[in-house]
């Protein structure tokens, strides 16, 4: 990768991470709750991009053996309890870690989702730093030690979501129209 390569990709991660931090914030604070795991599914979605770009790319070596220092985590416990309230029972789903292990655990959404943005926006302080570097590294190591898991079950729990509430509709009439669609078919016409 050269250079205007190598700074082009990092400006697309940092990019596509300041779009999913800024995105979940928004969506914690969305009063209507109707579009909230809609839009929460497109925005882990698409860092789910990001982080399957930082996979399948080279691997990325920090310059020092131990990360500078940026400052202090963000706080991003209020937008924790905003998403917690706002999920309600959604909140809280069945995680598994490791897929070929078949064990799950209880996990939150809410708390999943904040990890992820903790680990994301680590990366973007480095980036903002001009540490490009430490960015690309903190980032693929974070997602593959942690958030691309993270992201990956909580993906997977908003699609759950998300399909039952289009697909387990009631159809009214639906259940004369399957009886008169078993009656022809019995009837063999």
């Amino acid at each position: 990768m050269s250079e205007h390569e190598f700074e082009e990709f990092g400006q697309q991660i940092a990019d596509q991470s300041e779009v999913f931090l800024l995105g979940l914030q928004e969506i914690s604070r969305e009063e209507r709750t109707g579009s909230l795991v809609p839009l929460l599914l497109l925005e882990v979605s698409q860092l789910l991009l990001a982080g399957a770009r930082l996979g399948a790319q080279q691997d990325f070596e920090p310059e020092t053996e131990y990360q500078p220092d940026v400052g202090p985590d963000p706080d991003l416990d209020a937008m924790r309890l905003r998403l917690a309230e706002r999920l309600g029972d959604a909140d809280t789903y069945s995680h598994n870690f490791e897929p070929y292990d078949p064990e799950t655990i209880p996990s939150q959404l809410s708390d999943d989702l904040t990890a992820i943005a903790t680990d994301i926006a680590n990366g973007l302080r480095h980036f903002r730093a001009g540490n490009i570097e430490e960015a690309l590294w903190w980032w693929q190591y974070s997602y593959l030690a942690n958030w691309g898991s993270l992201a990956c079950g909580v993906l997977s729990a908003l699609h759950s979501v998300v399909a039952h509430d289009r697909l387990d509709l009631v159809i009214e009439g639906e259940e004369e129209q399957v009886e008169a669609a078993e009656a022809v078919l019995e009837s063999g016409l």
